[in-house]
């Protein structure tokens, strides 16, 4: 093995560019791009690791066209695009790809129909809705997300860089922060690097950046399965759950109470229960001290969750439970209206308005 090289492993999967560094023999750059090996030496060449180095910089910090990206599409839509089993309007929806969403190609355009695979979703959309090629990498560079993401169980979110600083929040294996800044170095002896991140709209701190894997990354498909709240459920519950989920992918505004037009965490909770004749107070601490607290065992679909400093008990944020253990919530203005695991943080609290 050649250790002047190394390899990018610039990975799409569901919707993330990852890039990684691996020793790689001699001229044999490459790079992954939804799964597919392409030479990268077409495109980029770099003999040194030291010009390696600023590749990996350029790429995580501008975003440039990516290589390779024949084989990925992106939604053109104003909400969703629907994902059927087969190449037809008859066929069995499966799933929906969020506008801007991320996908591979599987098979082209045939008839009007294309089979793409998003997240854990495979299946048939309407080619006419879909950005590909050429046009697919600026749009990505545009709309992808710098990404961090926990790779150990129970990360901390520091509110400064240093072991010794207060814990914010703790997150889940798996679960996503936003980037605001790459590489915060400090004089700590075990943990030297840190990454500045955002989670939701109101928690800001640092993690250390060996527990978590970077990435740029485009909004995944989301299953049918993924979008019930399961059996049982009554009536109200469920048609609260349905309405909830129209306004996937929908603006994240601060303050902003107008389902449609643009809402916060809480505007968003308490618009979707006045449509129902449930009237919840404006912000998410008001909304947390009404309704009847209840354990995460008896939790139903519509039960509000929320979320702040599991320590002092302060509220920051709030969701709305939807079955099969997640939540969807206003998150920040980049992501807007999404659905996550209800343990994507530390639940502080659990409420229930819906008394049948």
């Amino acid at each position: 093995m050649n250790s002047k090289l190394l390899k990018f492993s610039l990975v799409f999967a569901t919707g993330a560019v990852l890039y990684t560094a691996n020793t790689l023999q001699a001229s044999a750059m490459e790079v992954a791009v939804a799964g597919i090996a392409v030479p990268l030496d077409k495109a980029y060449h770099s003999t040194t690791t030291e010009n390696t180095k600023d590749l990996i910089s350029s790429l995580s910090t501008y975003g440039i066209a990516m290589p390779g990206f024949e084989n990925i599409a992106i939604a053109n839509v104003s909400d969703n695009l629907n994902i059927r089993k087969g190449p037809g309007e008859d066929k069995k929806l499966v799933g929906k790809l969020p506008k801007n969403g991320g996908c591979i190609i599987l098979e082209p355009n045939k008839d009007g129909w294309t089979k793409i695979k998003s997240g854990k979703v495979t299946g048939y959309v309407k080619s006419q809705f879909l950005i590909t090629g050429e046009e697919a990498s600026t749009r990505a560079k545009k709309v992808a997300s710098f990404i961090a993401t926990s790779n150990t169980n129970g990360l901390n979110v520091r509110k400064s860089a240093s072991v010794d600083s207060e814990v914010l929040e703790q997150v889940a294996k798996g679960e996503e922060l936003y980037v605001e800044e790459e590489y915060v170095a400090t004089y700590d002896k075990d943990f030297p690097k840190w990454v500045k991140v955002s989670l939701d709209s109101d928690v800001v701190g640092y993690v250390a950046k060996e527990f978590v894997d970077l990435s740029y990354e485009l909004p995944k498909a989301v299953s049918i399965d993924e979008l019930e709240f399961g059996v049982g459920v009554s009536s109200l519950r469920a048609n609260l759950v349905t309405t909830a989920k129209k306004y996937l992918g929908d603006r994240y505004v601060w303050g902003g109470t107008t389902l449609g037009v643009g809402v916060d965490c809480s505007g968003y909770t308490q618009a979707l229960y006045k449509l129902y004749g449930i009237y919840i107070p404006r912000v998410s601490r008001d909304q947390a001290r009404g309704g009847t607290s209840i354990k995460a065992a008896n939790i139903k679909p519509g039960d509000l969750v929320f979320y702040g400093n599991s320590s002092s008990g302060y509220i920051n944020h709030v969701a709305m439970y939807i079955g099969n253990g997640q939540v969807i919530h206003a998150s920040n203005p980049r992501t807007g209206i999404k659905i996550s695991n209800m343990y994507y943080r530390s639940p502080v609290k659990i409420v229930r308005y819906i008394n049948d």
